[in-house]
């Protein structure tokens, strides 16, 4: 009888700490867009005792999404999706940002329905970017959560000209996995599924400190000394909420967005901070 499989798509410092937390007893599909360091994450978890297989894949692809799904049915059945893949406002342009935190999560959300095992469960790691601006119009927002994914970037406004910023085009790609996760846990739970959706403020991985040294960074500091923690995060203190979100306790949540930050949107809501 095959294992079942946890896919774990941009196994960076967050993706490897859910890994670890739900990868037990399972084979972990590691799945990156760098092949190197795709390979280099797999051989960390081997290392640590964990039976991993690697498919470099590029999110943005509708076909290399499908080919991922495809051959993560093919290893046995797929009972955890951990999507953590994603760019950066510093780390690539608008059109990077569309087509990889927005398109690419629609890809994933997509092609994973079709294939998740019954039981099983997905999380989608967003950001706390997705609450800083949000709620847009309804049109807005009910047109992020329900269009068909091959027209999303076909929606006025997402047009680089009209979004006019990296850090726009990223809050406004945090917020649509936000609502197509809401949306998409429909057709999971015509498989038995649940799929969620987990925002975290500020977490110290090589991604967060390219934003931490670029040019937001004095915003990042003040960020961190009005939050309410502090602080920033941990990729273990995702991985601890992601596992509750992928677990048995969490039977009942499904089409959520659990955000974790430390207490940054509040600071936002009540003027402490602004954008």
């Amino acid at each position: 009888m095959s294992r079942e499989v946890a896919v774990v798509i941009g196994p960076g410092g967050i993706g490897r700490a859910i890994a670890r937390r739900v990868g037990a007893g399972r084979t972990v599909l590691l799945a990156g867009y760098g092949a190197q360091e795709t390979q280099d994450a797999a051989e960390q978890l081997r290392g640590d005792g964990y039976d991993t297989a690697v498919a470099p894949t590029d999110i943005s692809d509708r076909d290399a999404v499908e080919a991922l799904a495809a051959t993560a049915a093919e290893l046995g059945p797929v009972t955890r999706v951990i999507h953590a893949a994603g760019v950066s406002p510093t780390q690539a342009s608008i059109e990077r940002i569309l087509h990889v935190d927005l398109l690419g999560t629609a890809f994933v959300l997509d092609a994973f329905a079709r294939v998740v095992a019954p039981g099983g469960a997905g999380i989608v790691v967003a950001s706390m970017a997705g609450h800083r601006e949000s709620p847009y119009d309804h049109d807005v927002e009910h047109a992020l959560a329900t269009t068909p994914t091959a027209e999303l970037l076909a929606l006025p406004f997402l047009a680089p000209e009209a979004i006019g910023s990296t850090v726009h085009a990223y809050a406004l790609s945090k917020r649509a996995n936000s609502l197509r996760v809401q949306t998409a846990a429909a057709a999971w739970g015509k498989r038995g599924a649940r799929v969620n959706a987990i925002s975290p403020g500020v977490v110290i991985t090589p991604l967060a400190l390219d934003e931490l040294s670029g040019p937001r960074k004095d915003w990042f500091e003040h960020v961190r000394q009005v939050c309410a923690a502090k602080r920033f995060a941990t990729p273990d203190e995702v991985g601890d909420v992601a596992a509750f979100l992928l677990g048995p306790q969490a039977g009942f949540i499904t089409g959520a967005d659990l955000l974790m930050d430390g207490g940054v949107t509040s600071a936002l809501r009540v003027g402490e901070l602004t954008v």
